[in-house]
């Protein structure tokens, strides 16, 4: 770990401390990753004849694919079967990116150093089998209680479900949870749900 990184992951400890769960987000959280998801949106929206500007991930950041799939089919004006080219796009990051994926140090540490001490949930926008092969990737499978994911809720990030569902998992009051996250939805779905809550790119 470098010094900055260092100096992030002191920070992030002991905003943790107080706190008797952990929330993650993994896609540029946990796993830096984000770079490939985006080059994976591009080039499955490419078949579509869509040049896509990656820009919208970062807005979207968070989101379930489908829910990104039809951003794209508004914003873009093509019609887009949205299941398809969500499992389009996932099929490209897995085949060209997930085996390549690295962790963000910083912040799997702090999933390390707790996961015996507090209640570790994941929530991700992601589908449950992409997530599960890069939660093994980054080696932090298992050190969790549990996994929420797309489809577990009605409603994906922004809203509050995803997060309330994993407390609830969790058996813990949404005041006694810290949200790891690198973006506005998961952001704005924390504070919907009462929680604490750190953007682990601006520390």
């Amino acid at each position: 770990m470098n010094e900055q990184s260092l100096y992030k992951y002191l920070k992030l400890k002991e905003l943790s401390t107080p706190f008797k769960a952990l929330l993650f987000d993994v896609d540029g959280t946990l796993a830096d990753n984000m770079y490939a998801h985006k080059a994976s949106y591009v080039a499955a929206a490419k078949e579509y004849g869509i040049t896509l500007n990656p820009d919208l991930i970062d807005e979207t950041a968070g989101w379930p694919t489908v829910a990104v799939a039809k951003e794209i089919s508004q914003r873009y004006q093509v019609e887009l079967d949205f299941e398809v080219f969500a499992k389009r796009k996932s099929a490209i990051f897995i085949q060209e990116f997930i085996q390549q994926t690295k962790p963000i140090d910083f912040v799997r540490q702090i999933l390390f150093d707790f996961h015996d001490i507090k209640k570790i949930a994941v929530v991700s926008g992601g589908s449950r089998s992409t997530l599960n092969i890069t939660l093994d990737v980054i080696e932090v499978k298992g050190k969790y209680q549990t996994l929420v994911c797309a489809g577990d809720t009605e409603f994906g990030k922004p809203s509050p479900q995803p997060f309330l569902l994993a407390a609830e998992h969790l058996q813990v009051d949404p005041i006694d949870c810290l949200v790891f996250e690198d973006g506005d939805p998961g952001v704005q779905g924390a504070i919907a749900a009462g929680m604490s809550w750190v953007r682990i790119d601006e520390i």
